[in-house]
């Protein structure tokens, strides 16, 4: 099976994003700010870099505002996904983090496909 170049990118710039997010947390619970908001501030930055990487480099999209909101149904829908795998395999075999696991391939194909055709249509 061909593994695309796009879907290499698609990948790489999660990566960044992911070190983004969580190095972002780890600098400013290290300054003193609360775990909590600091893993929100993580949080939201890695998810504006994600969308703009992947709008500018993976894509090769223009932004608009449309697409922004279709990228967020996006997110919200593979974290959906990822509850439920979770919840899953803590129900069948008491293991939640094997369901985190296992979601991940599934919300990145889900991701790049719905990125690729619906948001930047």
């Amino acid at each position: 099976m061909m593994i695309s170049k796009r879907f290499i990118v698609y990948l790489s710039v999660g990566v960044v994003c992911a070190a983004v997010d969580i190095g972002l947390m780890k600098l400013l619970m290290f300054n003193g700010v609360n775990y909590l908001i600091a893993a929100t501030v993580g949080f939201v930055a890695g998810l504006i870099l994600n969308f703009f990487l992947h709008t500018w480099v993976t894509f090769n999209a223009q932004y608009s505002h449309s697409a922004f909101g279709r990228y967020l149904v996006v997110v919200f829908a593979n974290y959906i996904l990822t509850l439920i795998s979770i919840a899953v395999f803590q129900y069948l075999v008491d293991m939640p983090v094997l369901g985190k696991l296992i979601s991940l391939p599934v919300v990145a194909v889900n991701g790049f496909l719905l990125i690729k055709h619906w948001v930047h249509r």
